[in-house]
């Protein structure tokens, strides 16, 4: 056998591996067989435990999987504390953010049957957004505020959050206005609003900044999910339903769970700084809970189970198929995940990514070479995270995936995700 014949069959069988990867569910296996060491797996269980005796935590999941292995899976803590009522593997949390992601897909999907170009103005499609306005000067005594043209908005703006359409809660001024105007948009729960409405109401407000400036993180990836039903002419929902959860088999992910899956959704914690952990009342974040509606906010409103976002995490690691089902191709993924958007658009005012070390591709955070002083990782992982202290992240070098959920919203102490990605990458062997 000649060298020529060896190489091609060595190609022949990677691309056999690559392939039956991808036909694989996620199944379990010990962290040795996957190049992980148990050993120093076990410092997460230490480093929950000192959160959650310090009542810095109520306690949470973390589930890690490398080369289409679950390496580790494992609860920690009471999501009760109060009836000291354990996590479980299953139990049901609040994405929050982390639905950007899944809109995101979702958009990309339509990308790739054509039906819109990256750099299209988004009132071709949303006509609402034709006379957008740009805030120019604003009066702190009053609220009252001037306005000046606004460029068009693209898709790319929208994927990139430099559309300068912000949150209400981020931004002071943003939120006078909106408030001024009786238009405050809720990420969460839309009382009283269809997705449709949302993207009419935010369009009647001013940018914080012409499209394009800088990155101002906000409602951008719920305009996103309206252009995704206006193309698609489904509801949100249904079309996560359809073409996502339903494919890749994450039967526990939902806008509004069903009665039989609502036990499972577990409380959310506040923390009282110096003072430890308090139950928020129900009411407060009880959106999952509700009657389906017309209403999906495209950009916070999904819960889900670990296991569920893994699958959806590990789909984008294998560029696009879980499980022989087909969701984007793989030229598309990269083309979401690999090149620093901020970069290409000239945007030097990263604004709340510039904290944590990390720029933004189309959709998702991504680590680069020039941003990796500030924690562990690998150039190239990309991922994001919800306000109930929730975080994923893909590392394609690597071949890994962490989804990590608890429920805590506000929590002073984001350094503990530094800390749990220095011990699952001091784990590789």
């Amino acid at each position: 056998m000649n060298c020529k014949t060896i190489s091609l069959l060595l190609l022949t069988i990677s691309l056999f591996l690559a392939v039956n990867l991808q036909a694989q569910p996620l199944a379990e296996a010990k962290p040795e067989t996957v190049g992980l060491s148990s050993k120093q797996l076990e410092n997460i269980d230490a480093l929950f435990g000192q959160y959650i005796d310090k009542n810095w935590l109520p306690g949470g999941t973390v589930l890690i999987a490398r080369k289409g292995k679950v390496a580790y899976f494992k609860t920690f803590g009471n999501k009760d504390i109060e009836s000291k009522t354990p996590y479980q593997k299953n139990d049901i949390f609040r994405l929050a953010s982390m639905t950007k992601s899944v809109t995101t897909v979702a958009a990309f999907m339509l990308y790739e049957k054509g039906l819109f170009r990256l750099d299209d103005p988004i009132w071709w499609y949303l006509p609402e957004w034709k006379e957008t306005k740009v805030l120019d000067s604003f009066n702190e005594a009053d609220s009252t505020y001037t306005t000046v043209d606004a460029q068009p908005i693209t898709i790319r703006h929208l994927l990139t959050h430099s559309a300068g359409i912000s949150y209400d809660f981020t931004n002071p001024i943003a939120g006078a206005i909106y408030a001024k105007n009786g238009a405050t948009v809720a990420g969460l729960a839309g009382e009283g609003m269809t997705t449709a409405s949302m993207s009419e109401r935010l369009a009647e407000q001013p940018l914080m900044h012409q499209p394009g400036e800088k990155f101002t993180y906000g409602h951008s990836t719920d305009v996103l999910g309206r252009l995704v039903e206006v193309l698609s002419e489904q509801s949100l929902g249904a079309f996560f339903r359809e073409h996502i959860f339903k494919p890749l088999g994450m039967k526990e992910t939902y806008f509004y769970l069903p009665k039989t899956l609502s036990p499972r959704l577990v409380p959310v914690y506040y923390e009282v700084q110096n003072k430890g952990l308090n139950k928020h009342d129900i009411r407060t974040y009880g959106f999952p809970m509700m009657e389906e509606r017309d209403y999906f906010a495209g950009g916070a409103g999904l819960s889900s189970t670990t296991m569920d976002y893994a699958i959806f995490a590990q789909m984008l690691l294998n560029k696009g198929s879980y499980n022989g089902k087909h969701i984007l191709g793989r030229k598309t993924v990269e083309l979401m995940t690999t090149t620093d958007q901020l970069q290409h658009m000239g945007i030097e005012d990263y604004g709340l990514m510039g904290t944590n070390g990390a720029t933004f591709s189309l959709g998702f955070s991504m680590l680069t070479k020039k941003n990796l002083n500030r924690s562990s990782g690998s150039v190239g992982t990309f991922g994001w995270g919800g306000f109930f202290n929730t975080k994923y992240w893909v590392d394609p070098s690597e071949e890994m995936i962490m989804v990590a959920m608890t429920q805590v919203a506000p929590s002073y102490h984001p350094e503990f995700w530094e800390k749990l990605y220095a011990i699952i990458y001091g784990s590789l062997e």
